[in-house]
């Protein structure tokens, strides 16, 4: 069952409840003033950040690096040494 977070109308806590997933839309009691509290979308727990291989280019068709043995300049492999 996953965790869900709820606001409390009256006293406005917010607190977390472990509810099935077909019952997740349903009001709880807020353990507070035990006044009815409505399920709320909660944050990400995890933020994505960095430049990752997306922004280095890696989902792109990059150009092959020159092989001299091929006429061009050197691209590191066996046959340039």
């Amino acid at each position: 069952m996953p965790i869900y977070e709820y606001s409390c109308a009256k006293c406005g806590k917010v607190t977390e409840k472990l509810v099935s997933f077909s019952n997740a839309d349903e009001p709880v009691e807020c353990p507070e003033c035990h006044g009815e509290a409505k399920r709320i979308i909660s944050s990400s727990a995890f933020h994505l950040k960095g430049g990752g291989w997306a922004a280095q280019g890696y989902g792109k068709q990059a150009s092959a690096p020159s092989c001299p043995a091929a006429g061009g300049g050197c691209c590191g492999c066996p046959a340039a040494k």
